[in-house]
């Protein structure tokens, strides 16, 4: 319960402008700009990888830095229509049905994970039967980068105000109400009076920085580019149990809430339990494949 005491150890959330700059009548947001610094982050260390010729099977990566030039158009599309269509058929269907337009309006709802990892598989798929590689080892490159798209993409999640978390009294607790906050939402402050957790960081920490690690020593150390597919397995399971943990702490959708009667069972969680199974079976499947290519 909260007492004055939790009240006055309630961080305040920083009022950030959610653009960062303008050029004449364009407004360059931190959202498009955390999506921006992703992929090109991500494209400088895919190619690192690709010339690190040790980690890979008979020491020589199965592509080039031309193809990952090539691809980051592919990825793009891949991340932002996938993201934006998941989005809509998983959180936000019936409002589009009602209101067709809202499917362009990215700031009334954003984009799905979910949605952006199928539409992202879908171009991974065509981009490596077009250029004739091995499109597990295309999968373990994007794999092994997507934590960095993940962490700026939480933080720019925080910056906005948005995927707040649930009710709290945690000492770090924040209250999501700032004046750009309220600006732009018509006066009103979505996330209400309450301290929240602050589940984008959770997010981004987890999601972001822990699984980069954990992909960088399995990539560095344990050498598992040379067994395709098992950084990609170990990526979709780690983002699974990452999701589901900070789901116990983010404030569910609101045209959803919670699912089945419960008080904790969110659309994200079950969107995640089969990415467990998937990552697995890409993890096992790898493991099989490197033992018959030995024998």
């Amino acid at each position: 319960m909260l007492t004055s005491a939790n009240l006055a150890a309630i961080l305040p959330f920083p009022d950030i402008d959610p653009i960062a700059f303008s050029l004449g009548p364009l407004d360059v947001h931190w959202y498009g700009l955390a999506y921006v610094a992703g992929i090109l982050l991500g494209w400088l260390y895919a190619r690192r990888l690709v010339d690190n010729g040790k980690l890979w099977l008979s020491d020589t990566a199965p592509m080039t830095r031309a193809h990952l030039d090539d691809f980051i158009l592919w990825v793009a599309l891949g991340i932002v229509l996938g993201g934006r269509i998941g989005y809509i058929l998983f959180y936000d269907l019936d409002k589009v049905i009602a209101d067709p337009i809202r499917a362009v309006q990215i700031w009334k709802g954003g984009m799905s994970f979910h949605g952006g990892l199928i539409g992202t598989t879908i171009a991974m798929i065509l981009f490596a039967n077009r250029s004739k590689i091995p499109v597990w080892s295309l999968f373990d490159i994007v794999a092994a980068v997507a934590p960095i798209g993940l962490f700026f993409g939480r933080i720019a999640n925080f910056v906005n105000g948005e995927l707040w978390g649930r009710a709290t009294d945690v000492p770090w607790a924040m209250v999501f109400c700032s004046p750009h906050i309220i600006a732009a939402h018509d006066g009103i402050c979505p996330a209400g009076p309450d301290p929240r957790h602050p589940s984008q960081l959770y997010e981004a920490g987890v999601e972001g920085i822990v699984l980069f690690i954990v992909l960088f020593i399995l990539t560095r150390w344990a050498l598992a580019l040379k067994k395709p597919g098992t950084i990609s397995g170990v990526f979709v399971i780690g983002y699974a149990f990452s999701r589901i943990f900070v789901e116990f702490f983010r404030q569910p959708d609101e045209q959803l809430g919670y699912l089945l009667g419960t008080n904790w069972l969110t659309m994200g969680m079950v969107l995640s339990l089969p990415m467990v199974a998937i990552g697995l079976w890409a993890v096992i499947r790898a493991r099989y494949a490197a033992a018959r290519q030995t024998a």
